[in-house]
Parts: structure tokens; C-alpha cells; sequence
């Protein structure tokens, strides 16, 4: 069995905009599953990783879709709590001419966020190898954020690679204030750190500042996007390096962090799988990986959607061989 990658937090349903509408009309939407772990998590099976997903959803139709859904993906979903207590989040997705997304969510509260620090069980991390994955959005309360930080103690503990994804969406906080120590503290927890140029922004004055006290905080890598711009990465070891990305035709840009860091995590579990292997990557090898990444990011963007966008090995490799 291959590495195991574990993504912990929301599954959501995306209400993905049908497309630009002239004065007077209505604006559409259609359903699909989504939430920036369980498309990580996807993304991962996809690719045909060992991948799992932590979390939870209402038990509604929304959470039993949500669930069904990862399975047909090739999710493990053994660990996907459901809970009467709280109902799924939504999240309607609005696309301009460019593809690029406008978010309003209805998770005021919401099942995913009423995830316990004592739902983990320390036995979810018994392998001796594999990637924990985080992002932001199980930071905005302080009780989500226990649970979060759990997790993350367990997979250190397990010596497991601990994943950061900051993708900040500034309308999931208490209004929009980014509590942003607590995002930092969580950040410099972790082994491996994405987070784009626009994030960082919102989190500290001087965004390279900010990079070079992370990694001296512990931080292996440091994986910096700004759009269609070169992605940057950096170690204490190899100091700063570039990587161009792939010129496509956007229809959505959904997915597209996600199906990057995807693509990130599986090459880290394939390639390794624990915090060892991860720091003793030659710059080369590094390039490699993110250039996979970028090309697994790129093709998702060609297409509509959350998970149906997300590509196969297959597809990434395609992808990867025209640039």
C-alpha cells in the first residue's frame, strides 16, 4: 500500500455559477462537491494515491451526496463523520469572463466545524509514513482550531509530513478579521507550506519576512504562488528557486490550488512519505515535484467544476510533457 495522505477539514457543496448573465436575467447554478481539503483529498485519488478524508458533514442529502461522492472518487471515507447536530455547508461560487471566482458561503454554523479535538483517534496516524493536510478554514473559531492543532500534534508525533494549505478566504471569519497570529502559529507548525503572494499579504507587512521566519521556525518548504506568475519555493538548504508555469485556456479556476497542492502531496508521499525523506530533496528533485503540481494545477483550470476537473496521472503527465 502506498503512502497514506490525509485531508482534514471541510467537504462542502460548490453551487458553481453556469456563467456570466445579461441585465435582467437570472443567475443559475449547479451542484457539485467540493471544499479545499476533500478536493485535495480527490485530487490525490485521482492521481491514484493512497488518500483519505477526515472531517464532517451534516447528515442530510447534502453530507450523504458529499460522501458518496469521495467513494466514487476513490476517497477513503471510513473516517467522515456525519452529525444531526449541524446541517453541510454551501458555498455558491460566481465566475467572471476570466474564470476567476467570487465565494459566499452559508456555514454560520455548519457541520464541518463542529469537528472535535476528541473526534481524532490517534489510530488514524498508526502508519509509519504519511502526509497530514490542513488549510485555514478549520481556524476560524477557537474550538475547530483545537481540533485542527490535534491533528497536526498527531502527525507529528507519527512523524508524518504535515501539510499547510493558508488559502485564507477572508468572508469564513468573524467579520472577515483574519485572526493572524493564530494563522502564523498554525502555519510554522507544519513541515510543508503553500500559501499565494496575496495571502501573505493579509498576514505580514513584509511577505518574504514572513517566508524567512517560517522556515526558521521549522518549516522544510515553502511553496509561494501569484497567479499565472513563476511559482517560487523555498529551503533553508537551496535557498530560493522558480518554477514557470503552463500557459492553458482558463474556463475555471475552482480547483486549481487544490489540484496543485494535490498533485504536491502525492509526489511527497510517492517519493518519501515522512519528515526524514522530505528534508534531504536535492533542488532537482524539488523542481521536479512542483513542476508536477503545476501541471496537475494547470489542467484542472481547463475545465468545469471541483472534482470532475481534478486530472489523472494520465492527464498530469500530458500536461506536464507540453511545457
Amino acid at each position: 500500500m502506498t503512502t497514506k495522505v490525509m485531508a482534514f477539514g471541510e467537504a462542502l457543496i460548490d453551487f458553481l455559477s453556469n456563467g456570466a448573465i445579461q441585465a435582467g436575467e437570472l443567475e443559475s447554478f449547479t451542484k457539485f462537491p467540493g471544499g479545499a481539503p476533500a478536493n485535495v483529498a480527490v485530487a490525490v485519488a485521482r492521481l491514484g494515491g493512497n488518500s483519505h478524508f477526515v472531517g464532517q458533514v451534516g447528515d442530510d442529502a447534502f453530507g450523504h451526496f458529499l460522501k458518496t461522492s469521495l467513494d466514487e472518487y476513490g476517497v477513503n471515507t471510513s473516517n467522515m463523520l456525519m452529525t444531526k447536530e449541524a446541517k453541510t455547508a454551501l458555498a455558491f461560487v460566481s465566475l467572471d469572463n476570466s474564470g476567476e471566482r467570487s465565494f459566499e458561503f452559508y456555514r454560520s454554523p455548519s457541520a464541518d466545524i463542529l469537528f472535535k479535538e476528541a473526534d481524532f483517534d490517534a489510530a488514524w496516524f498508526a502508519d509509519s509514513k504519511g502526509v497530514f493536510h490542513t488549510c485555514s478554514n478549520t481556524l476560524t473559531d477557537a474550538d475547530i482550531t483545537k481540533a485542527t492543532l490535534a491533528g497536526v500534534s498527531m502527525a507529528r508525533a507519527a512523524n508524518w509530513i504535515v501539510s499547510i494549505d493558508v488559502n485564507l478566504r477572508m468572508n469564513l471569519w468573524p467579520n472577515e478579521q483574519v485572526d493572524i497570529q493564530r494563522v502564523i502559529d498554525w502555519m510554522q507548525s507544519g513541515d510543508v507550506v503553500k500559501a499565494s503572494l496575496e495571502e501573505l499579504v493579509v498576514l505580514a507587512e513584509d511577505p518574504f519576512l514572513l517566508i524567512e521566519q517560517t522556515l526558521a521556525a521549522g518549516v522544510t518548504l515553502f511553496v509561494l504562488t501569484d497567479g499565472g506568475n513563476a511559482i517560487r519555493f523555498y529551503t533553508l538548504e537551496h535557498g530560493v528557486c522558480e518554477v514557470v508555469t503552463p500557459k492553458v485556456e482558463v474556463k475555471d479556476t475552482t480547483a486549481a490550488g487544490d489540484a496543485f497542492v494535490g498533485g504536491l502531496l502525492y509526489q511527497l508521499a510517492e517519493k518519501g512519505g515522512d519528515r526524514a525523506s522530505l528534508a534531504v530533496f536535492s533542488q532537482q528533485q524539488l523542481v521536479d515535484i512542483i513542476r508536477f503540481a503545476a501541471a496537475c494545477g494547470a489542467d484542472s483550470v481547463t475545465k468545469l467544476g471541483a472534482y470532475p476537473s481534478l486530472p489523472s496521472l494520465e492527464q498530469a503527465q500530458a500536461q506536464l510533457d507540453r511545457f
